[in-house]
């Protein structure tokens, strides 16, 4: 048995939309930078089964996306039927970026139980392909997923120990989001007429970010991140039907960050395809944050975070010597 751990990200500049005739290969519109989050994890394990198998936090389930993404790791290696056992410690399907973390710690452990010798830059291509934003948790600490010599890999542009940010994750529901991100991507570039817009600015964005990541450059790097954040909902709420993922208390975290903003506390949001806020600011804030959106109202429960590793395999022992 292989037990692989990796950690949900959360994209500073967004992608929103795939490339409909590379569909197969889950090739985004756009390309993204993220940073993992360290307090947040999946631990997932993989051995050969009589079977096919999948339990997800202790229920044993169905799931097409997964099944689909197996069989076609089978088109290129020989892969016996597999029991997959998979745990997130956070709330799964929120928002949050479990499936980015799953496939990420899914694919690695493949890799360690049937000695695939997958690269990192091989590991991050797999599980593009079960989720675009898996292939960042590969890499970890700050992270660019863009085209690279005629395919998508992930990288890390800068390494988590280099620019310590922290990380505070704002909990505003533990529902399941009414809407997954693959079929809103699909209605958004079939229907917003700001799609092409968003495609065109998001380059420049990514641009910049980069930018201010190699400079770190908070203030810059605040600007884009709520601007691609806030650029990506409103495409959401031009879609036919809209795609609404905030509730009440997203809004009231948003204002709460303002005001920690206004009064001096370098701080920005960001916000995914859910209700869940991620404030991140600089070194040594993390603390001061927390505590304000612990009080925010409808806040359910905050982590607050650094910036974590990419995805990698365990000892035998369940242990992390990474």
């Amino acid at each position: 048995m292989a037990i692989a751990v990796a950690h949900p990200n959360v994209a500073l500049v967004k992608y929103w939309g795939k490339e409909p005739c590379l569909e197969r290969e889950n090739v985004p519109a756009t390309p993204s930078l993220s940073i993992a989050l360290k307090a947040l994890s999946t631990r997932t394990e993989v051995s050969v089964a009589a079977q096919e198998q999948l339990r997800l936090n202790g229920e044993i389930v169905r799931d097409a996306k997964l099944e689909r993404f197996i069989s076609t790791m089978r088109e290129a290696w020989d892969l016996p039927p597999l029991a997959v056992t998979t745990c997130n410690d956070f709330p799964t399907g929120a928002g949050l970026a479990s499936s980015a973390s799953g496939f990420a710690a899914l694919v690695t452990a493949i890799d360690g139980e049937f000695g695939l010798g997958l690269s990192e830059t091989q590991r991050s291509i797999w599980a593009r392909r079960g989720s675009a934003s898996a292939a960042r948790s590969i890499a970890g600490g700050f992270a660019t997923l863009e085209e690279r010599d005629g395919d998508w890999p992930a990288k890390t542009i800068l390494a988590k120990e280099d620019w310590p940010l922290e990380v505070v994750v704002a909990v505003t529901s533990k529902e399941k989001k009414p809407t997954s991100s693959t079929a809103g991507m699909e209605w958004s570039r079939n229907t917003s007429p700001f799609y092409p817009a968003w495609v065109h600015s998001t380059l420049d964005d990514f641009r910049e970010a980069q930018h201010a990541v190699a400079a770190r450059d908070f203030d810059a790097l605040a600007q884009i991140s709520e601007h691609s954040c806030l650029k990506m909902h409103a495409l959401m709420l031009s879609t036919k039907p809209a795609l609404v993922y905030w509730n009440e208390a997203t809004l009231t975290v948003m204002r709460t960050i303002k005001e920690l903003r206004d009064s001096g506390t370098p701080v920005f949001f960001t916000i995914d395809a859910g209700p869940q806020i991620k404030a991140i600011c600089r070194p040594g804030f993390g603390a001061e944050v927390e505590a304000a959106l612990a009080h925010s109202s409808g806040v359910l429960s905050v982590w607050r975070s650094g910036i974590g590793d990419g995805a990698r395999l365990l000892d035998a022992n369940g242990t992390d010597n990474g």
